[in-house]
């Protein structure tokens, strides 16, 4: 099977940020944006396998003026797929969802995940509703998925990632710091 290299992936999701609103899931999402750039507009889920796409949702409701990205990992998605149905319903058009499919566990030692046994995201996104639903495992497809993020969406993508691990990029951990720095990197709190 065909599959990318995951910090390039991200890197080229980010190479053209502008106005865009990042919130990554557990582990290796979070090391790959942080080795993109730190900056406010990123935030970091610590500790919450399974809520980066509804904190992504929350997100992109309060602020639709911005585009907002998620970008999490296969292990975290299945965990949290009630959210595919709650977003779809939803019918938010300023958020994507970015799943780095490495069919494993990576955190915990690189178990075959539920997709390494033919589950299918991107389908079960579709069946929940999403109407723009992609699996990418070339560089062409990724140049046109980074080209999309900052139009409407909503938009669920799965990108198959090779297996490995890369050099942890460890961003800020500390909670209470990365609200606050985002919200002021929104413009509404106190840097």
């Amino acid at each position: 099977m065909q599959a990318l290299d995951r910090r390039e992936a991200v890197a080229a999701l980010l190479a053209d940020r502008r106005d865009l609103l990042v919130v990554t899931g557990l582990g290796s999402a979070s090391y790959d944006v942080a080795a993109c750039g730190d900056r406010a507009e990123n935030f970091y889920l610590w500790g919450a396998m399974g809520g980066a796409a509804m904190a992504g949702l929350g997100l992109a409701l309060a602020r639709p003026d911005r585009p907002v990205l998620v970008i999490t990992g296969d292990g975290e998605m299945l965990m949290g797929l009630g959210a595919l149905a709650t977003i779809a319903a939803a019918g938010i058009a300023n958020l994507a969802i970015v799943v780095l499919d490495n069919r494993s566990y990576g955190e915990t030692g690189a178990q075959p995940s539920h997709t390494a046994h033919g589950v299918d995201l991107a389908a079960i996104a579709k069946g929940c509703g999403w109407a723009d639903t992609h699996t990418i495992a070339d560089a062409a497809g990724l140049d046109q998925l980074a080209r999309a993020l900052h139009r409407e969406g909503p938009r669920f993508a799965v990108i198959r990632i090779a297996p490995g691990e890369k050099p942890r990029i460890l961003p800020p951990r500390d909670g209470a710091f990365l609200a606050q720095r985002f919200r002021a990197g929104l413009g509404i709190g106190e840097p």
